[in-house]
């Protein structure tokens, strides 16, 4: 059984649902794959991980780096849990390239090689935005590159970390 509520952030209304195990979902509400591993079983109601993610939302939009990561059930293949997990590890207000995590997961795999569409792949499948931290990654030549709910929420949440956007190639159909 999945539970769900909502919360209102300054760049659009998230979608939140848990689990007994932990947090399995976090989208915006234009999110490319919004909802994407909800079942069809799902309440509405606010569970103690519901409402601690709420409280990490509300530090996280307040411009401070949360002091805590809600309890998370990861939903998804190995290698993209692999993934996930590296996500987790980019601190707040840095980037990483796809390239710099594919040689961490080639590094956890004992792998020489592993390429850098099949970890954004991966990225773009993350169902829990922000916390695992998705919109932290860039493309190898400095282009804010793909996020699930547009360019334009990444932008802003790179933005309220403190990341200098500017210094990054913005597609133009995506510039605000």
């Amino acid at each position: 059984m999945q539970y769900t509520t909502s919360y209102q952030s300054p760049f659009g209304k998230l979608l939140l649902a848990s689990d007994q195990q932990g947090l399995t979902g976090l989208w915006f509400e234009n999110d490319k794959y919004y909802a994407d591993c909800l079942g069809p079983q799902n309440t509405p109601m606010e569970t103690v991980t519901l409402r601690r993610t709420k409280q990490w939302l509300d530090e996280y939009f307040a411009q401070r780096q949360p002091s805590f990561v809600p309890s998370l059930h990861l939903m998804g293949t190995n290698f993209q849990k692999i993934v996930w997990q590296i996500l987790l590890t980019i601190p707040y207000g840095q980037v990483m390239t796809y390239q710099e995590i594919a040689d961490a997961v080639a590094a956890k795999l004992h792998k020489k090689h592993m390429a850098a569409q099949a970890v954004g792949g991966a990225v773009g499948r993350n169902h829990i935005e922000i916390i695992i931290p998705c919109h932290r990654v860039v493309g190898a030549n400095g282009s804010l590159t793909g996020y699930a709910a547009g360019l334009s929420v990444k932008k802003k949440l790179l933005q309220l970390e403190k990341i200098e956007v500017r210094n990054f190639k913005i597609p133009k159909e995506s510039e605000d």
